[in-house]
């Protein structure tokens, strides 16, 4: 089964080819060629479910515009369309004539080499060297234009920049760590993260118009990605990315897309991931207000129709000569009565549909459950680990937890982080040494990869049956802003990773235990999530131990830090 290959669209090639538009106008044609990317109105649907609605953004050369929002939003969908690899059911297109799109997965043959994949992505490059030399040859003949040919087949080899390309072959390789792997081996034959570091390469080297890219990141190390970074900077081209890499989308975007589908429509962020928090920061204080002082007029309204206006009455006494005067102003009382309560009563029915709704909870742990010491600071250490040892695995010498421990374990894959947060929770024995937790202990770990023992069962039943009926009631799972009202009576087994693990979040949410473990937290999780976990890990009533390599996470981290390498810590 093929794996992947960036791909560059000639869009100009495609065009020459094209049938003409169709007269409706919500079905486009090929898109117009220009310098920059755009997307006017465009919307996609698959059978029932609409992905996109009316997106439009216009993104300017040397401009990097960033895709953020949850799984499933359509940030990959977006992305093909703007290359032209999928046509949009409405809307209007602009893309510059080579536009470059990296996919998430690798498309290319298994057995096909390095080298031919390097050399797939110069096949435009190789066709202006030729195309130079073929010009500079016919100088010399009849042929009245073969000036003005080789002046433009001079350009173009100078946009290309032809004479440069082994050297930046090289350095692009060099630059995201894989310069040091024979280009004969097959594709088959290096890790999936290498074949995608590859695939960077490529494209890097073909110099597409504009550049396109899924999850750029993903299987980059720390050196790789400022290396990719310093290249997107430097790019003259538009360039559009989805990323849930938060220190990547910091350093290289110049605005942010939000495609969250619980805003009314899209939302553009001028600057970099940290203008996009102090953006969001301000809205949810607006919301904020705007609800509690909607909330103020809905009841002063209410008041007002069903107390106040009803209340209000002609009173006094009435001499004889008097009855004309309180006949008259009786009547007039009585009409600005009606007129209040009608007034009144017609803004409470438009607030009533128009206000705005309750801005969702901020993450926040429950308190830990009463009835245990454990977290009694003078009984000393939770959790101790001593000459611990899992053959090729692990080799921890001595690991702590105390109390109120934050504890970040860091190192490249294959350390040994989760073998060691698996031990400490007591999923992992030891073969030799020990692992020693205090009594009474609760700890629970947020797992990489959630896998839940019963498929069939749905999430509601699951939060039910761990937490008790008692706690699942005082805090029910659909007010924990984690599982959408729509899913938990789905089986878990029907639902994505992200879903799942929102639910495995749940669950200790609800019943924090007394040390909490997390394995790559920020994975699977929406960038807005992520930020309100770590937040909220700051509060938590326990001990905290992180296993992760998000340099966002890392850099903010103000704890304990422990590095491992070889199942060491070192």
């Amino acid at each position: 089964m093929p794996v992947n290959l960036p791909t560059t669209i000639p869009t100009a090639a495609t065009d020459a080819a094209a049938p003409a538009a169709p007269a409706h106008p919500a079905h486009p044609a090929h898109a117009a060629v220009a310098d920059h990317l755009k997307a006017d109105g465009v919307s996609q649907s698959y059978g029932d479910h609409r992905v996109l609605t009316d997106v439009s953004i216009t993104v300017a050369p040397g401009a990097r515009l960033g895709l953020i929002g949850e799984n499933g939003v359509g940030k990959s969908t977006l992305l093909r369309i703007l290359g032209g690899a999928e046509t949009p059911d409405g809307g209007t297109l602009v893309r510059p004539a080579r536009t470059g799109i990296l996919w998430q997965e690798v498309r290319f043959a298994p057995e096909d080499t390095l080298a031919a994949l390097i050399e797939s992505s110069l096949a435009e490059v190789r066709a202006v060297e030729r195309e130079l030399e073929a010009s500079a040859s016919a100088l010399g003949g009849d042929d009245q234009d073969a000036d003005a040919r080789y002046a433009n087949a001079l350009d173009a080899a100078e946009n290309a920049d032809v004479w440069s390309v082994d050297a930046r072959r090289d350095e692009l390789l060099d630059g995201l760590g894989v310069g040091s792997i024979p280009l004969h081996r097959r594709l088959s034959e290096v890790s999936g993260g290498q074949r995608s570091r590859f695939a960077i390469a490529a494209l890097l080297l073909s110099r597409p118009d504009a550049l396109l890219l899924d999850e750029p990141t993903n299987h980059l190390d720390d050196d790789a990605a400022r290396f990719l970074e310093r290249q997107l900077i430097a790019w003259r081209g538009p360039v559009v990315f989805a990323s849930h890499d938060r220190a990547f989308l910091d350093a290289v975007a110049t605005g942010l897309l939000d495609l969250d589908p619980s805003r009314s429509g899209t939302t553009v962020f001028g600057g970099n991931y940290s203008a996009y928090l102090a953006a969001k920061a301000d809205e949810r204080q607006r919301w904020e207000k705007q609800f509690a002082d909607e909330q103020d007029e809905l009841k002063a309204l209410k008041f007002a129709v069903d107390v106040t206006a009803r209340g209000i009455a002609w009173s006094g006494k009435v001499r004889d000569n008097d009855k004309f005067a309180k006949s008259f102003k009786g009547g007039a009382l009585d009409k600005q009565i009606s007129r209040r309560i009608k007034n009144a009563s017609g803004r409470l029915d438009e607030l009533r549909e128009t206000q705005v709704r309750k801005p969702p909870a901020i993450l926040s742990f429950a308190g830990i459950p009463t009835g245990s010491q454990a977290l009694n600071e003078e009984a000393g250490t939770l959790v101790q680990v001593s000459d611990a040892r899992i053959p090729d695995r692990l080799d921890i010498a001595s690991f702590r937890v105390e109390p109120q421990s934050r504890i970040l374990i860091t190192g490249h894959n294959g350390a040994g982080k989760s073998t060691l947060l698996s031990a400490l929770a007591g999923l992992q024995q030891v073969e030799t040494g020990a692992v020693t937790r205090r009594k009474g202990l609760r700890v629970g770990l947020l797992e990489q990869d959630v896998r839940f023992a019963d498929p069939a069962a749905s999430s509601r039943r699951i939060y039910e049956e761990r937490l008790g009926e008692r706690r699942a009631e005082a805090v029910p799972l659909t007010g924990l802003g984690l599982v959408a009202p729509r899913d938990v009576d789905r089986p878990v087994g029907t639902l994505s990773i992200g879903q799942q693990r929102r639910l495995a979040l749940a669950l200790i949410l609800a019943k924090p235990p007394h040390v909490f473990l997390l394995d790559e937290p920020t994975n699977h999780l929406s960038l807005s999530l992520a930020t309100e976990l770590e937040e909220a890990l700051g509060a938590y009533p326990g001990a905290v131990v992180v296993a992760s390599h998000d340099r966002w996470l890392r850099a903010a981290w103000t704890g304990e830090r422990v590095e491992m390498a070889g199942g060491r810590i070192v």
